[in-house]
Formats: C-alpha cells, sequence, structure tokens
C-alpha cells in the first residue's frame, strides 16, 4: 500500500511540475509575442515619421520587458527618437545608459556616435540659427563635448562605419572652438584687458593650428603685444604671420 501512495505521489507531483512546466512556457512565448508586437509597432511609427508614437511604444517595450529579445535595440531605437523629437537631454541620457549598460554590444559605436550628433545638433540647432547670437559668440560647452564624443568614438572605434562622418563634424567643431576663442580675445581686447586678450589669441594658435581663425589671433597677438610694450613678442608674431599667411592683410 504504501509503494502504491508512494507511486501516486510521484505522479502528482510529475504532473504538477508538467502543468508548471507548460505554464512557463506559454506565459514565455506570451511575452516574446507581447514584446514583438510593441517593437513592431514602434518600427512603423519610426519609419512614418511619427517619433512622439515611437518613443511611447519603446519606453512601454523597455519598461516591462527590459532584458527581453528586443531591448538593446528598443533602447537604440530609443535614443534615435528622442534626437528626432530634439529631447537632446533625455537622448543624451539614454545614450550614457547603453554605453554604461551594454560594455560590449556589436553597435556600442553607434550610442557614441548619437551622443556626439545629439551634443552638435544641441550646438547648431535652427532655432539657435534664428534666434541667437552668431555661433561664434555663443557658449562652446555644447561643441566642445560633441567634440570629445566623437573623438572618444575614433579612439574606441577607428573603423566604424561612424568614423568618417565623426571626423569631418570635428573639423567644423575644431573651427567652431577656434573662432570662439577668438571671439573671447576680441572681447578682453574692447575692454582694454589686453594681456588677457593676447593670451587668448596665443591659446588659438597653440591649440588650433591650420584653423582659419590663426592670421587673426596672430594679428591680434601683434596689437595687444605692441599695446603692453612688449615689440619683440610683437616682432615674432608679425614674422610668423607673414611666414604663413603672406597674403593676410594687416
Amino acid at each position: 500500500m504504501r509503494i502504491v501512495k508512494s507511486t501516486c505521489l510521484v505522479l502528482l507531483l510529475t504532473l504538477l511540475a508538467a502543468c508548471s512546466s507548460n505554464k512557463d512556457d506559454i506565459t514565455g512565448a506570451a511575452r516574446i509575442n507581447n514584446a514583438f508586437k510593441l517593437f513592431e509597432k514602434a518600427q512603423y511609427s519610426m519609419y512614418s515619421g511619427n517619433y512622439r508614437s515611437a518613443v511611447e511604444y519603446l519606453e512601454r517595450l523597455d519598461s516591462l520587458y527590459p532584458f527581453g529579445a528586443y531591448s538593446h535595440q528598443a533602447q537604440l531605437n530609443l535614443i534615435y527618437s528622442y534626437y528626432q523629437l530634439n529631447d537632446y537631454g533625455t537622448g543624451i541620457a539614454s545614450a550614457e545608459r547603453f554605453i554604461r549598460q551594454n560594455p560590449r554590444h556589436k553597435d556600442l559605436d553607434y550610442a557614441y556616435y548619437m551622443k556626439g550628433l545629439i551634443n552638435f545638433s544641441t550646438e547648431t540647432g535652427f532655432g539657435k540659427d534664428l534666434f541667437s547670437a552668431p555661433i561664434s559668440e555663443r557658449d562652446a560647452g555644447a561643441a566642445r563635448q560633441s567634440f570629445d564624443d566623437f573623438a572618444e568614438l575614433l579612439r574606441l572605434f577607428p573603423n566604424s562605419k561612424y568614423a568618417k562622418d565623426a571626423r569631418q563634424r570635428m573639423i567644423f567643431l575644431r573651427n567652431r572652438l577656434a573662432d570662439y576663442e577668438l571671439h573671447v580675445a576680441n572681447y578682453y581686447l574692447q575692454r582694454t584687458a589686453y594681456l588677457a586678450a593676447a593670451n587668448r589669441a596665443k591659446y588659438v594658435v597653440d591649440h588650433y593650428p591650420k584653423t582659419p581663425a590663426v592670421p587673426h589671433a596672430l594679428e591680434m597677438m601683434i596689437i595687444t603685444y605692441n599695446l603692453l610694450d612688449l615689440p619683440e613678442l610683437a616682432e615674432n608674431s608679425r614674422r610668423v604671420l607673414l611666414l604663413n599667411y603672406p597674403d593676410h592683410k594687416i
């Protein structure tokens, strides 16, 4: 009798385990199916240009299924969708989160690139062109951060498919940063802070060689060194200017 009872108990436990396993399988399949539906809706919204709707689907997908089959791509799509909506702060935070959580992901270079691109867009946004001061006179914080982001991308992934575009943007940003330093030098010059103006102009020459701002920086060094009664430094600057930019008119 004990053997029969034991056998019945084993069978019952086996059936319960099988039912539980089947239930888990069904639940797992349902989760995958639901995640796929959210991802599919998000993809359709993105292709349609409805990025606000895409963000809603992607955020829900990321919240409900953070470790599912579509989670990484959903996070990358979120970065791009935030960028399209000009939600730059959230886009940068999302890119940094992806970089932090997925240090070996095959698309990690894309997250670095998007971070640089979003900061680049913060710097050169359409609204700024209409309503702000000339670009050379604006604070260069976003430009500097974008340059650093692209530099990090090239350091880590020199052969990335985004490397060429990053390099081209870095040339623009480098010129932009040089122009800003020259603008600050002019600001000091107008306020008779001649030493500060000379030092800022020299910074352009030392840190941004071969940019269009360099001959103007050298010219300012000549002017400020003369005003500071430093004729030898003024003459050295004049010689460098004539040697490297013989067509520049002082």
